[in-house]
């Protein structure tokens, strides 16, 4: 019973999958699952292949090898009955201009033939915080709320699955702060992939995240553990006292590099000492006890930073 469940709660299913133009590899065969309630962040510098592998999932772009489940249903030979489980936030939105906002959700619903249009398109409109330019035309719309009545018309059929291509592209902090909430409060009863190159996005809200690159998925992991792998977690950064003498920070320096935990000191600026620890270990409490009589200005334990990570793994693309 417990098997059958987990089955059912995998709502996307990604093997093999793969594209190319020519000698370019845009995605080359990558393989995951998403689960519901998993807000998975595809991770990338651009032309990585998110947007590619992004459309190839909702069954826009035909891939050139594998294939894609999503709720059970396959994209390439069951397309419509996926495409109802799965709301799309295109990159660039497609939307006339000349339409209001209600009427274009409205046309929305009666495309996709939903039952009830009218309280569909309410219920988008309040999700999304449309109420207040429900009645104006989409051209005179700031970007912000473009993009909400984007998501808004991804949103108006309730799907299970949300494909969202940099949904806060474009938009100012209040504005990101209000899809961040909106995406949060989506996740529980849903499988949500977004794609973004803002990196404090996927830490804000993300629940998990690939790094992309080149066509291939070079790390899958929860934004916390990637950050603890990053170069510099747990380095711990000691500021001396600046009248200290030469030869005491020569002996402190030496102590320090001495231990088996430790891969080495740098000493990036005066009166400054890192302590970069082996495999990424908390070592604040040794590194206390070995500077106890030491005068210090501060001790800081650095926490690991994605971008850090981001950069090391796709050092050489270019962006």
């Amino acid at each position: 019973m417990e098997r059958a469940k987990e089955t059912r709660d995998v709502l996307v299913e990604v093997c093999d999958l793969a594209k190319y133009y020519g000698p370019i590899r845009a995605v080359d065969g990558i393989s995951f699952e998403v689960r519901r309630g998993d807000v998975l962040g595809f991770l990338g510098p651009n032309g990585a292949g998110k947007t590619t592998a992004m459309k190839m999932i909702t069954g826009f772009l035909e891939p050139d090898r594998g294939a894609v489940r999503v709720a059970g249903f396959d994209v390439a030979s069951q397309g419509l009955e996926s495409r109802r489980r799965i709301g799309y936030l295109p990159e660039n939105a497609p939307a006339y201009g000349e339409m209001t906002v209600g009427g274009f959700l409205e046309f929305i619903a009666e495309v996709r033939s939903l039952p009830d249009s009218e309280r569909s398109v309410r219920s988008a409109v309040e999700k999304t915080g449309l109420e207040d330019v429900v009645h104006q035309t989409i051209e005179t719309l700031s970007k912000g709320y473009k993009r909400r009545v984007g998501l808004a018309q991804a949103l108006i059929h309730d799907p299970e699955v949300l494909i969202l291509d940099e949904p806060t592209d474009g938009l100012d902090p209040n504005q990101k702060a209000v899809v961040h909430e909106l995406i949060a409060r989506l996740a529980a009863d849903k499988a949500i992939i977004l794609s973004t190159h803002i990196l404090d996005e996927v830490e804000a809200i993300c629940t998990r995240t690939m790094i992309i690159s080149e066509g291939q998925i070079l790390e899958d992991s929860t934004p916390a553990e990637l950050m603890r792998r990053a170069p510099r977690h747990n380095v711990i950064r000691l500021r001396l006292a600046a009248h200290l003498a030469l030869d005491s920070v020569a002996g402190l320096r030496q102590r320090l590099s001495e231990q088996p935990w430790c891969v080495g000191v740098d000493a990036p600026a005066e009166a400054v000492l890192e302590i970069r620890p082996r495999d990424g270990g908390n070592y604040l409490q040794q590194t206390l006890d070995l500077v106890r009589g030491t005068e210090l200005d501060g001790i800081e334990l650095l926490e690991g930073r994605l971008n850090d990570l981001f950069r090391e793994l796709t050092k050489g693309v270019a962006a």
